[in-house]
């Protein structure tokens, strides 16, 4: 059982300061099979598929879409432990009857190629048949403002997700702190942080107090960071100046907040948006709270680096119950909580390890909006 202590607005119980984003991953032949074996890759056995872009796949008819028009909402479900493609935003989609995408006759004295998709061309509508085809899958209306989830995601729902990955812009409001020369190893997150508009960034004091704006930046927009093909791009902005909370101490991590200024604002997209905040002295209106981030599943050197965006609930504990359950350990009986600090979880087997030591504390008020604390 563990107790969570959460600053205002940003958790404290950071192992060290500097995260890895993971590369790209080696993939073998063989993929991975989640212990049921080899899996069929897409196009074998003289199959008429390729892998695709999902958003390359037409919703209807399941075969690879030239002309881009689709913009591929609600038609693949990401299966984490297997894949019929190496990418896990990719879906193995039916080559078209004309024969257009057909991969070459193969010359023994050469090896196969992957058949790849072209660029999107225009493309003249399909013969009528006999049956009409289903209707096109409807996005759903997606709310203005702040504190908005998308708790289905967006374009497609992750199926076999067990080990607490939120859906693609779940939390669109979830930023990546980075620093702005990305070293060799690989190692360039700083930290987690929410967008508070277009050109505000709330993050943790203790990860940027240390560093210049010029040696910052900023990326929105982000869920898997080992793949790029997600229909909507992430965006990076450089930070302008950095705003420490004037009572930040960097030994207790008393008041541990900071505001990125952003060199220029973030463009409007549906998987990019704001958190809102409460207002101040504003009591805690939920039992229950939501922490993400990429970070490590496991404290010390067992613990590895997530490539998709993890999300857990776990039960807010109130403030005097907290103190009262710190003051049993060794801390001693007169340890006293600062005001700046909140607790979440105490339930065994639960934790925020399993999802990020770079986390965000979000809970929802009676409007049913999300709220950074």
């Amino acid at each position: 059982m563990a107790f969570y202590l959460v600053t205002f607005l940003t958790i404290t119980l950071i192992i060290s300061t500097f995260a890895q984003i993971p590369g790209y991953v080696e993939v073998t032949s063989e993929g991975n099979d989640g212990g049921l074996g080899r899996i069929a890759r897409c196009g074998e056995n003289g199959e008429r598929k390729m892998c695709v872009k999902y958003y390359q796949c037409d919703p209807n008819t399941r075969t690879v879409d030239k002309s881009g028009a689709t913009d591929g909402f609600g038609i693949i479900d990401i299966r984490i432990a297997q894949n019929e493609c190496y990418d896990t935003l990719e879906v193995c989609c039916n080559l078209p009857d004309d024969g257009s995408l057909d991969p070459a006759p193969k010359n023994p004295d050469t090896p196969p190629a992957t058949p790849r998709p072209p660029p999107p061309t225009s493309r003249p509508p399909p013969p009528p048949t006999s049956r009409p085809p289903p209707p096109p899958t409807q996005r759903p209306n997606r709310p203005t403002g702040c504190g908005h989830r998308n708790a289905d995601g967006i374009d497609f729902r992750i199926a076999g997700a067990e080990n607490g990955e939120a859906e693609y812009g779940e939390f669109p409001w979830m930023v990546a702190v980075m620093k702005r020369e990305e070293p060799e190893d690989g190692r360039g997150l700083l930290c987690g942080g929410s967008l508070l508009s277009d050109r505000v960034v709330l993050t943790g004091a203790h990860c940027v107090h240390k560093l210049g704006p010029r040696y910052i930046k900023v990326r929105v927009g982000e869920w898997d960071t080992q793949s790029q093909s997600e229909r909507l791009p992430h965006q990076e902005r450089d930070v302008s100046s950095i705003i420490s909370h004037e009572d930040f101490n960097p030994s207790t991590l008393f008041n541990d907040m900071a505001l990125l200024i952003l060199e220029r604002p973030v463009e409007p997209a549906s998987h990019i948006g704001t958190i809102c905040l409460p207002m101040q002295d504003q009591e805690i209106e939920s039992s229950s709270c939501f922490v993400t981030g990429w970070g490590k599943d496991a404290f010390g050197l067992k613990g590895k680096y997530q490539a998709i965006l993890k999300k857990i609930e776990l039960p807010t504990v109130e403030f005097q119950q907290c103190q009262a359950s710190l003051r049993k350990t060794r801390l001693g009986r007169f340890f006293k909580l600062d005001k700046s600090f909140m607790c979440a979880g105490g339930e065994n087997g639960r934790d925020a390890c399993t999802v990020s030591r770079f986390r965000r504390k979000l809970k929802k008020n009676v409007y049913k909006l999300f709220l950074q604390y």
